[in-house]
């Protein structure tokens, strides 16, 4: 069987391709990081933009001589800011044509990767089900993963909602915790009850597989997660500690730390350049922010196994570069 997989350059399409069993057509953006996961996974990664104006026919070409049978699109354009069109290009785009590649070469079995940012909001918000009413899109990335989210399951995609992956070879979440805590004191907001659930890319990858797998999963979201409520502040001392590192907090006032990053935020507008820090950002340490897993359970049979001292274990063992 020949699974298409797409961002197979990025941490979680090449961690799918890596556990791949059966063959693989592999495809990325980027030709130099292509090059590198091909070289890494010992597999061609093919070097496609989703959003081109001849990338449906090529790849409806490629897919056929593949055998196609089943796809996990888990390319995207993430980032906390860039120019709405960016995003729009990357997420929306792109997945209108994989969904037209999709129905051209018969194939119904579509995993894809959406983002729980589509019902984030500046409250603490636990145990979130799929069905909870969504809020306006807190920025341009939610907004375009919201419309890519309801195209694929118009579409009978199964669409999961994997919440703050990390692991080996994370390019995001772990690299820009680190990049705060050189840059000076983090904001130690609401005495600090912010919480969250991550989830280990291995726990994401399984997952994946069971939504291929599953026939009752098509049409419907699930949550993704490690499943426990994790607090921000043991979070970010234990990867400074696997650091060497150690983490400085400063208590702020909410509404002050808002107005600030508020202020960045329209300031990046008119410069272009990338702010210290967004709402969004600030919303990682100020709230509690879980999913309800029970979707996952009853419909995908698939619960989370990797907690999270052992998830960092696994990581630093794996990527020393950190350290």
């Amino acid at each position: 069987m020949t699974t298409l997989i797409t961002g197979a350059s990025g941490f979680v399409g090449s961690a799918v391709a890596a556990s791949a069993q059966g063959r693989v057509l592999a495809l990325g953006r980027d030709p130099q990081r292509c090059a590198a996961t091909a070289e890494r996974l010992g597999i061609p990664v093919t070097s496609l933009d989703l959003a081109g104006p001849d990338a449906t026919e090529v790849l409806i070409r490629l897919a056929k001589a593949a055998g196609v049978q089943r796809i996990v699109h888990a390319a995207a354009f993430s980032a906390p800011w860039g120019k709405p069109v960016a995003f729009h290009r990357a997420n929306v785009m792109g997945t209108q044509t994989i969904l037209r590649v999709a129905e051209a070469i018969g194939v119904s079995r579509v995993v894809h990767i959406s983002t729980p940012a589509v019902h984030f909001r500046f409250a603490d918000q636990e145990g979130v089900t799929e069905m909870a009413a969504l809020p306006p899109p807190i920025n341009p990335y939610a907004a375009s993963k919201r419309l890519a989210e309801d195209m694929a399951l118009i579409a009978g995609c199964v669409v999961l909602r994997p919440r703050g992956v990390y692991g080996a070879r994370d390019r995001a979440l772990i690299p820009r915790l680190l990049q705060a805590l050189r840059a000076g004191p983090l904001p130690l907001l609401r005495n600090g009850v912010a919480a969250t659930d991550l989830t280990h890319i291995d726990d994401v990858v399984a997952s994946i597989w069971a939504g291929l797998a599953v026939a009752k999963a098509q049409g419907r979201v699930i949550n993704i997660s490690g499943g426990t409520a994790l607090p921000i502040r043991d979070v970010v001392e234990a990867i400074a500690q696997r650091c060497g590192s150690r983490a400085r907090w400063q208590r702020l006032p909410l509404p002050l730390a808002m107005a600030a990053a508020h202020a960045m935020e329209l300031s990046a507008a008119w410069t272009g350049k990338e702010p210290r820090i967004t709402r969004f950002g600030l919303g990682f340490f100020a709230y509690r922010q879980t999913l309800d897993l029970s979707q996952a359970k009853t419909v995908l049979g698939w619960q989370p196994k990797v907690g999270f001292d052992e998830g960092l274990e696994r990581t630093f063992a794996a990527d020393k570069s950190w350290r």
